[in-house]
Order: structure tokens, then C-alpha cells, then sequence
């Protein structure tokens, strides 16, 4: 039995159903808090379960919550909202990405991390092994000093650029993997960088078929996409409905290319709504309902207008590839 770690505990991957497979529900992080930047706090937990239950009443049964500890957890809230409407949830372990790390960290998480005053100090200053003892805790006790245990671990990197940090943590989390069998997500800024985080994680003996790659509809670059997906690791195209960085035809026929190529049990589709303006409940966003309710439709067609089967493909998007992507290593 293939085994998946949720807030609520460990299910058989086969009760997964369909899934989300990178988003942010409550989370304040300090970074955008310190900068006063509101659309980027997620910070009513009300308006976010309203969000939540549009998708639980369309048929959506699972939703990966990608927060990390430096982007602002709100992991008692989360797990709430999963309980009040029987949404799974997986949380994420680790690290995002270096320019949030000169953040403060809170009194409350001090108490987790130690004295630190930003988190660009508190990795600065731990060894790897330390902070690979940090992520280990995280899935196997729970995030943050609650019971409530990651699903996944998680590291990320800038544009164009792995800090020292950044490749610190992207160590840990490899080791983290290897002592946990946790499956490992990798945050990239505007889709750059993944073969790079791919050479790392392979001097630390990652087998890559446990790793899924973010952003990767942020750069829609046909080759680059087919680079990552020989390494058998999974692409996740978590930006649908923005619209700001590319049109949804460019995504579609990014995903489509890649399902031609023969790469459509890596594909790993979700939003990162991760603003109150892409939330509907928030400021009249599209909110989680639309990916279900909108896009799904449209990629069928347009799928079935290049003689693809649309719906065995919408299958293996959001309930067979997040069963095999999100389960522990045997």
C-alpha cells in the first residue's frame, strides 16, 4: 500500500481522489507582513474555507498546501478547514526560497528553531545536518511544535540564481528524504533553475522519480520542460488562470506537447493561489472553484480537438500522477 501523510493522518494514496496539487491556504508570511503587503496575506481563515468548500462541492477531494515555515504556516487554521469540510490536506516541510529569509521570525517559532532573529540567520548559523534534523521533526512529530505532520518537503530557489543557503537547504531536504521516504517539492522562481536543483539533489542520491518541480508553466520553454522530464521527475504547471504571465493556450500546449512526447504520467496540474485577489471568498477572484469547474472543461476540448483523450488525461493530472507523486518512498 502506497501510503500519503495528511493533516489528519496517513491514508492509502488511493483515497486521494482528485487533487490540487500545489496551493496556499492560511498563511501570513512575514516577509509580505513586514512590507504591508495585504493581497499576499492570506489571513481570514473564514474566507479561505468558503474557498475550500467551492471545491469540496464540485468534487474535489485533496488539496497539497505548499506553505513552508518562512512563508507564514497557519497550520492549526489549515487543519480546521480540512476537518469542517472533509477536504484532505498534505503539509509541506522545509524551506522556500532565500529573499524571504530576511524576514524576522516570530517568538512563537523561536521556540521551535531557536534564538534567531531573521531565517536567513537562523540557516546561516545551523549546520546541514542540523537543519535536516529541523525537516526530519517536521514530518515525523509535526510542524511548528503541533502534532499535525508534513506530507512533503520542500526547497526552493531564485531566479536565475542558487545562494549558498539556497544550496544548503536544498542538502537538507535531500537528506531529510532520505531519512523520512517524505516526496520532495522544489519551489522555482519563474520556472528557472530546476536543472541546476536536479544536479544537487543527484550528488545527494536522490532517485528524482520522488521529486516534483514548481513553476514550470513560469518558463514555457518546450526543451527545458522535456530536459526535466527525462529525469523521470515530475512537472508541476501550478500557475493556471494566470493569465498576467502567459495565456492559457501557451499552458495548454506546453502540457499537450509533453503528453505527445509520452511524459503525461509526470504532469501535476495546480494554481498557488496564494493572493486574496485570486481568491473569490477574499476580493472576487476566480478562487479554487475555477481549475474544476473551468479549466478542466477547456483543456478537454481542446485536448479532444487534437484527437487526445481529454478526460483519461484530466485522470492522471489530478487523481492517478498526485497518488504516486505524493506517496512515501517504499
Amino acid at each position: 500500500m502506497s501510503i500519503v501523510r495528511t493533516f489528519l493522518g496517513d491514508i492509502d494514496a488511493n483515497e486521494l481522489g482528485f487533487t490540487y496539487s500545489h496551493e496556499h491556504i492560511v498563511c501570513i508570511p512575514p516577509y509580505w507582513k513586514e512590507r504591508k503587503a495585504d493581497d499576499l496575506l492570506l489571513d481570514n481563515k473564514h474566507s479561505s474555507q468558503k474557498d475550500v468548500q467551492d471545491f469540496a462541492d464540485l468534487g474535489g477531494k485533496t488539496i497539497v498546501d505548499a506553505t513552508a515555515i518562512d512563508y507564514g504556516r497557519c497550520v492549526e487554521d489549515v487543519v480546521q478547514i480540512s476537518k469542517e469540510t472533509d477536504i484532505k490536506i498534505v503539509g509541506t516541510a522545509g524551506f522556500n526560497k532565500s529573499f524571504l529569509w530576511e524576514a524576522a521570525i516570530s517568538e512563537r517559532l523561536k521556540k521551535v528553531v531557536g534564538n534567531y532573529s531573521t531565517f536567513a540567520d537562523w540557516i546561516a548559523q545551523s549546520t546541514v545536518n542540523q537543519l535536516t534534523e529541523h525537516v526530519v521533526k517536521e514530518i515525523e512529530e509535526g510542524l511548528e511544535g503541533t502534532s499535525y505532520r508534513g506530507g512533503q518537503v520542500k526547497f526552493g530557489t531564485g531566479y536565475n540564481r542558487i545562494t549558498p543557503l539556497e544550496e544548503k537547504t536544498i542538502r537538507a531536504v535531500a537528506r531529510a528524504h532520505h531519512e523520512t521516504k517524505a516526496p520532495i517539492h522544489s519551489h522555482t522562481e519563474a520556472g528557472t533553475m530546476a536543472l541546476a536543483q536536479i544536479e544537487i539533489l543527484r550528488e545527494e542520491g536522490i532517485n528524482l522519480h520522488y521529486l516534483s518541480i514548481g513553476h514550470m508553466d513560469r518558463n514555457l520553454d518546450p526543451y527545458l520542460h522535456q530536459q526535466i522530464a527525462k529525469t523521470g521527475a515530475f512537472l508541476s504547471f501550478d500557475g493556471i488562470a494566470k493569465i498576467k504571465y502567459a495565456p492559457e493556450s501557451a499552458r495548454i500546449k506546453a502540457i499537450l506537447d509533453l503528453v505527445k512526447a509520452g511524459y503525461e504520467d509526470q504532469l501535476l496540474i495546480s494554481g498557488d493561489t496564494a493572493r486574496k485577489s485570486y481568491y473569490k471568498h477574499y476580493d472576487y477572484g476566480l478562487g479554487l472553484a475555477y481549475i474544476k469547474k473551468e479549466w478542466v472543461p477547456r483543456f478537454i476540448d481542446e485536448a479532444e480537438q487534437q484527437h487526445l483523450d481529454g478526460e483519461k488525461l484530466i485522470e492522471k493530472f489530478f487523481v492517478e500522477n498526485p497518488k504516486r507523486c505524493f506517496s512515501f518512498k517504499d
